[in-house]
């Protein structure tokens, strides 16, 4: 079967002769892989997203990085080899990096699980490319156009590691307002997607994802051993699940017993989606759903006396520029406070952040000043990062962390 890549321009990519400053060429010797248009000192002139830019030492005349050039970004070159080994970027390249991220997450699919992040971005040498597989659809989500010359080579590395059947393209709000290809948000390029929906198994548990229409590539992959921990604690108990989206954790509660489950989120078509999910399973307790404003709903169950044994906070991100760190800090704040106030006696408080401008020890902190702030004795049980399939490689690639915080009283 062929792929039906429906690009309008057999651009032939060209490889650039590029030197940065002494900053720049320093953070590509140490593996970073992002290179900002103000650390390149020279460039060739002619120089269009997609060619391969090869990075040369300011003294030595030294290969010591590869990238793809973004005339778009502020981020100029993305990093796809450090050059401490030789590389011909073709499509051997890519096939080789695609079997060792295959690679690394031989550990998750040993378990009951067909659901994965296959490339990762950066932190799997693919600035600006995310792959996710659920069950045998494979979903492309395209960030930058430097990929268009490289993507059928690509696509058919990933399908032949994955053995999908089918694959996606979804693309990033600024690839679906180019006008430099034909090709469209949710175009099937490889096999028949029969359903948009589509379903598969995480930790036993079955899930859906709308690999059209839904977030990102249809789901959120990242908080799987977080999900699969809560529902662990949720056998016989109550538990409110707030930013459920599809009801990542609340299904996983009602599938390991919980009595109760709660699902609070702002989109009644999200909520829909959490209650379908549930439903693939075999359970016996109670799915509520709310449908409002995160904070203003909690405050209303803390008015009404409400308390969970088990209460999940995993907000969006609050944080796309750095001028608003102390805002999104205040936010967390508040919603440790509820959250502290909507859990029961002997009740499990987790609290998540998937802002990456925000640190994890930084989240953590905050969160340990306010639980201090108030009378209750607890514990710090665990605090987790990024699931196996989500490698990170540099700084800036870490975003998701989150604490279990059980109360003793």
């Amino acid at each position: 079967m062929s792929f039906s890549l429906k690009i309008k321009s057999n651009y032939q990519p060209k490889r650039l002769a590029v030197k940065l400053n002494a900053k720049g060429e320093q953070s590509v010797v140490k593996g970073h892989p992002w290179v900002f248009s103000n650390s390149i000192v020279k460039v060739n002139e002619d120089a269009k997203t997609g060619d391969l830019a090869i990075i040369f030492s300011k003294n030595k005349n030294k290969v010591v990085g590869i990238g793809l050039y973004d005339e778009k970004s502020p981020i100029r070159i993305k990093v796809i080899h450090n050059a401490q080994t030789k590389a011909e970027i073709n499509a051997e390249f890519f096939h080789d990096k695609i079997e060792k991220a295959f690679a690394l997450r031989a550990e998750l699919l040993a378990t009951n699980t067909n659901s994965y992040r296959l490339l990762f971005g950066e932190n799997d040498g693919f600035p600006g490319l995310i792959a996710d597989v659920y069950a045998e659809v494979l979903v492309i989500k395209l960030y930058s156009e430097i990929w268009l010359p490289y993507l059928e080579p690509i696509l058919k590395s990933l399908q032949d590691v994955s053995e999908a059947k089918t694959i996606v393209i979804r693309l990033s709000r600024n690839l679906q307002n180019s006008n430099n290809y034909n090709l469209k948000d949710g175009d099937v390029v490889y096999g028949v997607l029969e359903n948009e929906v589509v379903h598969f198994v995480e930790h036993g548990i079955n899930f859906s994802a709308n690999v059209i229409k839904g977030h990102k590539t249809g789901y959120f992959l990242d908080h799987r051993n977080n999900r699969r921990r809560v529902g662990e604690l949720s056998k016989g108990k109550t538990v409110l699940d707030v930013f459920s989206y599809a009801g990542g954790f609340s299904v996983h509660a009602l599938a390991n017993g919980a009595d109760e489950v709660t699902s609070l989120d702002i989109s009644k078509q999200a909520l829909d989606m959490a209650v379908e999910n549930g439903k693939l399973n075999d359970y016996q307790g109670i799915h509520k759903t709310i449908s409002g404003d995160a904070f203003q709903e909690m405050e209303d169950l803390i008015k009404r006396g409400k308390r969970y044994d088990v209460v999940v906070i995993d907000p969006p991100s609050f944080v796309k520029q750095k001028s608003e760190i102390d805002l999104a800090k205040k936010k967390y704040a508040q919603l440790a406070d509820l959250g502290i106030r909507l859990t029961a006696k002997k009740g499990v408080l987790v609290l998540a952040s998937c802002s990456s401008r925000i640190l994890a020890q930084s989240f953590f902190d905050l969160n340990q000043r306010v639980l201090n702030a108030q009378p209750r004795l607890f514990e710090t049980q665990l605090k987790t990062k990024h699931d196996i399939d989500h490698p990170v490689t540099f700084a800036e690639g870490a975003y998701l962390k989150c604490g279990y915080y059980r109360f003793l009283e």
